[in-house]
């Protein structure tokens, strides 16, 4: 196990109905390399996930959303399905969250359908990104250069379209925060 990571605390946030390996592959890359991974959802207890189309199993909530600082945290991880995302971008708890990390310049990595919550934190504009298919008139409509590749990054913002991009995506995200700028920070 690396410990590259170590002491580093990532927030992931999530709610029911978030794509099961999305939330997992991360939470364990990151694990694995030292850091402190606290799972964030706003209601106490479990959250739901998915695989797929199917009921996967349920998940301890680390902190409630509501008692939890933002800047206690050096990045944000987003997982997709397309319950957790949508039921995200309209908390508005969810959202200063989230624009806490956009604003800080911070890493946030979101995968499949996680992109729609940075819409609405004011994180695309301007951004090359990628995302789930369907989500490319969203994006391209609140003004980023949507694009079908693996794993995209633009300066703190790591994005990915699918479960089968998980490697690449946790490989990126775990790049972005051994960067020297961010061992300093």
């Amino acid at each position: 196990m690396s410990q590259d990571l170590r002491n580093m605390r990532v927030a992931v946030l999530a709610t029911d109905g978030f794509e099961q390996a999305e939330l997992t592959e991360p939470v364990n890359a990151l694990r694995q390399n030292g850091a402190v991974v606290d799972i964030i959802a706003p209601q106490d207890g479990e959250i739901q996930g998915m695989q797929h189309h199917e009921k996967g199993d349920k998940f301890r909530v680390d902190r409630v959303l509501a008692d939890t600082r933002p800047d206690e945290y050096a990045a944000l991880v987003l997982p997709g399905g397309v319950a957790n995302p949508d039921t995200l971008r309209i908390d508005k708890q969810a959202i200063a969250f989230i624009k806490h990390f956009v604003d800080a310049q911070k890493p946030i990595a979101a995968i499949c359908h996680g992109p729609w919550t940075l819409i609405e934190a004011g994180a695309v504009r301007g951004k090359r990104i990628t995302s789930w298919p369907s989500l490319q008139t969203d994006l391209r409509n609140a003004g980023a250069d949507w694009v079908d590749e693996e794993v995209v990054v633009d300066q703190t913002l790591v994005t990915s379209r699918k479960p089968d991009d998980l490697p690449a995506f946790c490989a990126k995200l775990i790049e972005q925060l051994q960067s020297p700028q961010r061992a300093a920070a």
